[in-house]
């Protein structure tokens, strides 16, 4: 079965452009626009890894990424985190993320922080 990645952020070009880029790697995407809800849509959908936008409409990225991480069903899934803001590692630390990306970012860098947050998944 496909690894399945979750993408929140309200951008469609980036939605746009990492859904091809990992689809084509064999990952089955999901993405969502807004942190609404976030719990709900993360346990519906079971994702292997979750990319969290920080400036996502809803709770916002810090308190999306705290919810998950903070809720018994959801704390074991890797969470990277991915900002054009400067301070990415402060802000991904702050919202107990477990990887961050700063934007922008090359396909290679999203690539590798995906198979990176996934390698503990695959040696299970």
């Amino acid at each position: 079965m496909n690894k399945r990645v979750l993408i929140l952020d309200d951008d469609l070009d980036i939605l746009q452009i990492c859904t091809i880029v990992l689809r084509k790697k064999g990952f089955d995407v999901q993405t969502l626009n807004s942190s609404n809800q976030v719990l709900n849509q993360v346990k519906a959908y079971r994702p292997d890894v979750i990319l969290m936008d920080n400036w996502i409409p809803g709770p916002g990225g810090i308190e999306a990424t705290r919810l998950l991480k903070g809720a018994p069903d959801t704390q074991d899934i890797p969470v990277i985190f991915f900002t054009a803001n400067s301070n990415v590692t402060q802000l991904a630390r702050e919202a107990k993320a477990d990887y961050f990306l700063q934007k922008p970012f090359d396909i290679t860098e999203l690539e590798a922080t995906v198979q990176m947050a996934l390698a503990p998944l695959n040696q299970k």
